[in-house]
């Protein structure tokens, strides 16, 4: 019977026992014998309606979140019926496959090869997918592809010929310079993400479980994920590292407003409205004693600006991942980050190890993305590397 339906039915009862009780005082006597049976039968249904309600919400919050939502029918939104599966198969696995069937979800047997995953319901990728983007502006800064496998992008290299625009005059030859198209190609490089979960933790129903598994896969894959973007990793994701537009310090170990201001110029004016900074927190920390000419500090303070500061004009974010004022290290990234392409099969498969932590009284949670990205402009970007030692 519907849960909605289980409490309206309670409440009429109870409204018939009270009806009971104001008619007896209203008029001033004791209630009948017959209103007495009735009073008890109905405090009797009360209970037992009081005993089902109990059930079935003490097993929904078993298996789903807290704040699920009911559409009164007993059953939950779509996005409910999918967050019940997922924290299902975290805690039970395969077995779970009823609830899975109820749901409409099939999450067994569709990870990447050799991992024996599951496609996640598309409400727990999205959630994941939404935490990686919030903790990782450089992804929302990029152009950003979500096709798997292999994707060639064809842009036309105008490094030495430009496409020639002119004057016509009737009866003249055209005349054309000789460009060529070229293109990057992005390929579908596996990472994956580890959360545990203890078992005392998934036994608790004080917990959103589903919020914590989200929470914790989506911040560790968009740190790994900065990283690669900023630094990268050798035959695997290149991302910054090949920046060819670079401003080289005087220094190995400090900067000066004028090599900022090189390094801004860099980048041509069509990209420099989307531009931002990107350094860690100790160059910030350096750049904010430098003034100009007029004795003004170069870095302000700006709470209209997306990250709350601005350098020359331009926002200013820091990463942890970035090197600092170091011999030979790219210590600053400025450029419209648009000009990045990056790959991001937004879809994470998961496996549930339940037996491998088992010593830790835990659960494994293996999260895995496919991920690739290069620079598809090269004026849109440049680089501050510091001198080499």
């Amino acid at each position: 019977m519907k849960i909605k339906a289980l409490k309206e039915k309670r409440n009429a009862k109870l409204a018939e026992m009270t009806a009971i009780t104001d008619k007896a005082a209203e008029e001033v006597r004791a209630v009948t014998p017959e209103e007495d049976e009735k009073f008890r039968a109905l405090e009797k249904e009360i209970d037992d309606l009081d005993k089902t309600i109990d059930m079935i919400e003490n097993q929904r919050a078993k298996l789903a979140i807290p704040d699920a939502k009911d559409n009164g029918d007993g059953a939950g939104t779509t996005e409910d019926e999918e967050v019940r599966a997922f924290a299902s198969y975290i805690r039970w696995g395969n077995q779970s496959g009823t609830l899975q069937r109820a749901a409409g979800v099939n999450m067994v047997n569709g990870g990447p090869e050799g991992t024996n995953g599951a496609i996640i319901p598309k409400t727990i990728a999205d959630r994941i997918v939404k935490k990686i983007h919030d903790v990782c502006p450089i992804l929302n800064a990029a152009t950003r592809y979500t096709i798997k496998g292999q994707l060639d992008l064809p842009y036309y290299d105008e490094s030495e010929n430009s496409i020639t625009v002119e004057y016509a005059d009737e009866f003249t030859e055209a005349t054309s310079s000789i460009g060529e198209f070229k293109k990057i190609s992005l390929n579908g490089f596996l990472a994956r993400a580890l959360t545990k979960v203890s078992r005392s933790l998934m036994n608790s129903t004080d917990v959103d479980l589903v919020a914590f598994v989200v929470d914790d896969m989506g911040t560790k894959i968009a740190r790994w994920l900065e990283k690669e973007l900023l630094i990268g990793t050798s035959s695997k994701v290149s991302g910054l590292s090949t920046c060819s537009q670079t401003v080289t310090a005087a220094a190995t170990t400090a900067i000066t407003a004028d090599e900022l201001i090189d390094l801004q110029d860099a980048v041509i004016d069509y990209y420099q409205a989307g531009a931002m900074w990107i350094m860690n927190r100790a160059t910030r920390t350096a750049i904010r004693k430098l003034k100009d000419g007029n004795d003004r500090y170069l870095l302000q303070d700006d709470v209209t600006a997306p990250f709350g500061k601005t350098l020359l004009g331009k926002p200013v974010y820091t990463s942890d991942n970035m090197p600092g004022l170091e011999a030979g290290k790219t210590a600053i990234f400025y450029g419209d980050f648009s000009g990045l392409a990056v790959k991001f099969a937004e879809q994470p498969t998961i496996q549930v190890l339940q037996e491998l932590y088992a010593p830790q009284h835990a659960i494994g949670v293996l999260g895995f993305v496919e991920v690739d990205a290069k620079i598809q402009v090269e004026q849109a970007i440049a680089q501050l590397k510091m001198a080499a030692a």
